[in-house]
This record gives C-alpha cells, sequence and structure tokens, in this order.
C-alpha cells in the first residue's frame, strides 16, 4: 500500500506496527465525511410534507427522492471501492463530498420534483463514494488491530448519529426558514467536510490485483434502476402499462446479462461463487429483506407524518431520534454482545424486535396526531435494527474462509444496501396502491355534491390521494379530505404490515437456516478488529445506514 509520502507498507497482520503519519488527521476527516454523507442520506425523511405541499407532489414523486440517493449508493458502491484502491481514498472522499455540495445545492435550488431527484441522486453518488473511501482509509493508516477496532467504531457512531441528527437539523432549519435552508446547511458541511479531508487526511492505495469490471457495472446499474423504476410507477401509472412493463422486462434482461457477465469475469464485482456456501447465502438474502423492513419503515413513517397528517418537520423528527439513535447509542453494548452472544441469535433478536415494532404500527390511527403512540414501536424497531445492523456482517464473514472476507464483507454491505433501496420502492408500491383502491371505493359511494365529487375524482386520478388529502379547504374536491385521510391510512397501515411480515421473514430464515451449521461469535474483538475489502482480505463492519 502506498501513502502520500511515498513510502510503502505491508498488507499483513502486522501492517502499521510503527504509527502511520496523519492518523488523528485522517480519523476526523472519515468520522466528518461519514458523518456528512449520512445527514444528505436522512435529511429527506423530515421534509416530505414541506416537499409535497412546495413542489405539488403526489406519491410516487416522493418516493423517487429517497429512492434516487439509495440507488446511486448500491448500483456504484463496489466501483467506488475500487477507485479508491486504484487512485487514492482521500481523492475518493473528496471528490465524494464535493458531490455532494453540488447535489445539495442543486436540491436547495430546485424549482420541480424531478430537479430535486437529481440532487438527490448526485447526494447518492457523493455518499457512495464517501462511504468505503472514508472506512478504507482509516483501516489503512491504523497502527494495530486494536486501534483498527476503535477506530472503525469511532467512525460507526458518526455514521449512527448522522443518521439521528439529520431529521431534527433538517426541521430545525425549515422550521426557521424553508426546507431550502436545510440543503445549504449541508452544503456548507460538506464543503468543510471536503477541506478537512484534503488538509488532514494520509492518501493511501491498494492497486494491487483491482481492476475495473465494466460490464457488469453497466448491467447492474440499467437493471436495477430498470426494476426499481417500474416498482415505483406501477401503483399510480398502472401495473400493466407499457413502460411498467418493458421497465419490468428489459430491467430482468440486463441483470441477468450481469450474472453471465459476473460468471466469466476475472475481477468481478459480485462473487456469485460465495453463494455456494449456505451461511452467507442466508445471511445475504436476511440482510436484503430485514433492511428492507427497517428502512420502509422509515419512510412509512415519514410519510404518515409528513404528506399524510402535515406536522410540523420538528415533530416528524422525533420519531426518527427513537428509529436511528439505538444504533449509535448501542454502540459498545453491541460490540460485548457478539463477543458473547452467537452473532445469527443477534441476528433472529433484532428482526423480532423489529417486526413487532412494525406490527405495532398497523394499530396506529391516521386521525391523532400525538406522537405518544410512535414511542413504543419505533424504539422497538431501532433497538432491533441496533443488533441487525452489525450481527448481519459478522454472520457472513464467519462464515466464509479468509482469503475471501473482503469480498464477503463488500457483498453484504452492498445487499444490505440494495434492502434499503428497496424499501421505500416496496413500501410506496403497497401504500399507495392500497390507498388508490380504497379512495376509489370509498368515493364512489361518497355523498357528496356532483362537482365536489367530479373534481374529487380528476384530482385523484391525477396524484392520487395524497393530493386530495392536501387541497385547501373550500377548494374543489375538499369535501373528500376526510375520505382521502382514511384511505392513506389504511394503505400506510398495511405497509407497516408488510414491513413486519418481512421482518418475521427474516428472522425465521436466520433461525432455520442456520441450523446444523456451526455458530461462531464475531471477529471483531480487539484481537482482530473489522478491515475493508482489500485490506489483508479481512472483514469491513456493516454500517448503519
Amino acid at each position: 500500500m502506498t501513502l502520500n509520502n511515498g513510502t510503502t507498507t505491508s498488507q499483513g497482520p502486522t501492517a502499521g506496527a510503527a504509527r502511520m503519519p496523519g492518523y488523528a488527521g485522517t480519523l476526523a476527516a472519515a468520522c466528518g465525511a461519514v458523518f456528512v454523507a449520512q445527514v444528505a442520506n436522512a435529511l429527506p425523511a423530515s421534509l416530505n410534507g414541506l416537499f409535497q405541499q412546495d413542489l405539488n407532489t403526489h406519491g410516487s414523486q416522493l418516493t423517487w427522492i429517497t429512492a434516487a440517493f439509495m440507488i446511486a449508493v448500491v448500483c456504484f458502491e463496489f466501483t467506488f471501492g475500487v477507485l479508491g484502491d486504484l487512485f487514492g481514498r482521500r481523492r475518493l472522499v473528496a471528490a465524494g463530498t464535493a458531490l455532494v455540495a453540488a447535489g445539495s445545492a442543486v436540491a436547495a435550488l430546485a424549482p420541480s420534483v424531478q430537479v430535486l431527484w437529481i440532487g438527490a441522486a448526485l447526494n447518492g453518488l457523493g455518499a457512495g463514494a464517501m462511504f468505503p473511501g472514508s472506512l478504507t482509509a482509516i483501516t489503512a493508516v491504523a497502527r494495530t488491530a486494536r486501534e483498527r477496532a476503535q477506530a472503525v467504531a469511532l467512525w460507526s457512531g458518526f455514521l449512527s448519529a448522522g443518521a439521528a441528527v439529520s431529521p431534527l437539523l433538517g426541521g430545525m432549519f425549515a422550521k426557521v426558514g424553508s426546507w431550502r435552508g436545510s440543503f445549504w446547511v449541508l452544503v456548507g458541511l460538506a464543503l468543510v467536510s471536503m477541506v478537512v479531508t484534503l488538509v488532514l487526511a494520509t492518501e493511501s492505495k491498494a492497486p494491487e490485483g483491482r481492476s475495473l469490471d465494466v460490464p457488469g457495472q453497466i448491467t447492474f446499474a440499467l437493471g436495477l434502476i430498470l426494476v426499481l423504476y417500474g416498482a415505483v410507477e406501477g401503483p399510480e401509472s398502472g401495473w400493466t402499462t407499457l413502460p411498467v412493463l418493458l421497465a419490468f422486462l428489459l430491467g430482468a434482461c440486463f441483470l441477468a446479462a450481469f450474472v453471465l457477465v459476473e460468471l466469466g469475469a476475472s475481477s468481478p464485482i459480485f462473487d456469485l461463487k460465495l453463494f455456494r456456501n449456505r451461511a452467507f447465502t442466508v445471511s445475504s438474502v436476511v440482510a436484503v429483506i430485514g433492511m428492507l423492513a427497517f428502512l420502509g419503515a422509515c419512510f412509512a413513517t415519514s410519510m404518515w407524518l409528513g404528506p399524510v397528517q402535515h406536522q410540523d418537520p420538528i415533530r416528524v423528527a422525533v420519531p426518527f431520534l427513537l428509529l436511528q439513535g439505538p444504533a449509535f447509542l448501542l454502540i459498545p453494548v453491541v460490540s460485548r454482545l457478539l463477543h458473547k452472544v452467537a452473532a445469527s441469535w443477534l441476528l433472529t433478536s433484532g428482526f423480532v424486535l423489529m417486526a413487532i415494532g412494525c406490527l405495532l404500527c398497523t394499530r396506529l390511527d391516521v386521525t391523532d396526531t400525538g406522537l405518544g403512540a410512535f414511542v413504543a414501536p419505533a424504539l422497538l424497531i431501532g433497538i432491533g435494527f441496533a443488533l441487525t445492523v452489525s450481527s448481519v456482517t459478522a454472520v457472513a464473514l464467519n462464515s466464509v474462509p479468509q482469503h475471501l472476507a473482503g469480498m464477503a464483507s463488500a457483498t453484504t454491505n452492498m445487499l444490505r444496501d440494495l434492502g434499503f433501496a428497496l424499501g421505500p420502492v416496496v413500501v410506496g408500491a403497497v401504500a399507495l396502491s392500497n390507498a388508490g383502491s380504497a379512495f376509489g371505493e370509498k368515493l364512489a359511494g361518497a355523498d357528496l355534491t356532483p362537482g365536489e365529487l367530479a373534481a374529487a375524482q380528476e384530482i385523484g386520478r391525477a396524484g392520487g390521494p395524497i393530493a386530495v388529502n392536501s387541497l385547501p379547504p373550500g377548494a374543489p374536491g375538499s369535501s373528500a379530505h376526510g375520505l382521502a385521510l382514511d384511505a392513506l391510512g389504511s394503505g400506510f397501515s398495511t405497509a407497516y404490515l408488510v414491513c413486519g411480515v418481512a421482518a418475521l421473514v427474516a428472522a425465521a430464515l436466520t433461525a432455520f437456516g442456520m441450523i446444523g451449521l456451526r455458530s461462531d461469535h464475531s471477529a471483531t474483538g480487539a484481537d482482530s478488529a473489522p478491515r475493508s475489502p482489500g485490506l489483508d482480505g479481512a472483514p469491513a463492519p456493516a454500517p448503519a445506514r
């Protein structure tokens, strides 16, 4: 590995026996960068209601704001890791923060929701570079395994803190100004982080044996984007419309081509041979399903409190402290548990807690604007997530030989983020499809004047029940507001149910899928610290995203 001072260090277990230059600066820069990236990720959660009011958006358009970010992360996560190894992690992180600054500026100036999507996608690209780049940068300059573990724990703490603080930060600035001010604050944070990275961080590379898999990257990105496009647009455009059907068909073709490309690639971004291992396969599947349940519940909560109930952004942010905060506060607890309890049992327990929390949310009353009913379910989901987010990687990595640990870590992280990307898409599709059907049925039997009925039907066809629910009093069609609100409550209750069932499925797969397999404790202790892919072939942690 080559540092920016021209010296070369080994990459084996004894790498960094003497403290490498710039350790403290690199750690500070990495923690700041991952905090900014996670703020960019979670910021829209408390602002969906304001987006809907200011930009006149309908349901699927709001889904795309969140989905655009995560799709960009998932599609290019592997490639960014390779670019960091080839050209330098400090450069990668600095470029990522520049992209976040640009994307946030685009979002702040957005005259329409379509431009806001572009800003979100740019933020996702930037964060996709910052997540692997910052983690690899600190593990490259750590002196010992214990020091590396401590550095990664601090990095994970800032990651979780960004997720917990971001909705509150967005709500505060949106309250004193507008939602656009929240993105300008993010621009400032990103620029400060970029300067800190360029000034303090040590450059490191590991180009040996690393190369880009361009065909794999292209087929994977196109396939995933097309399939998710069909899933997002299906509820409102119609599942049998030509654009939606073509998106699913072409997306499936590109994903099939991706599998074929990876099977013959000399340096695949996604090593399919890993799935010959049952424990790794189980952990990979539950990573997708379980994280879909978590971020799906988060997205449903932001929609329930924002565009459905039109609550103040500060109030919208409060449940997110319970959803995201435990992943930060429980870092030392989970770290100790991973030394004493089999990771598969922690994973199962976490999914069960998430399932209970999601199922409790199905009992929420859409006409009740109090936050008390969210406390218990949000806390259960948050604690469950805290137990699962690190355990899923521990289970995966303990199931493969040491020389495959780097690729296994990268694959598990990508699949976890795929679950995050699918969460809003699936929840949006389920909630909006059910709400649209329920609203149509209620409207058909409603006691409304012909003029009000016609206006509500027209607005409902154009923007769904969310548009009718947001009509000001006295506007044509506003008499159907109560019907739209009830339909949305029913739709998002069904979405919470889907998230709960997904978490239960993940728990069952973990509990029964591991039967007959040797159960190891996580190798995240002081003697065997987590490392990023490409460094000794050792594991990287599963950050709370």
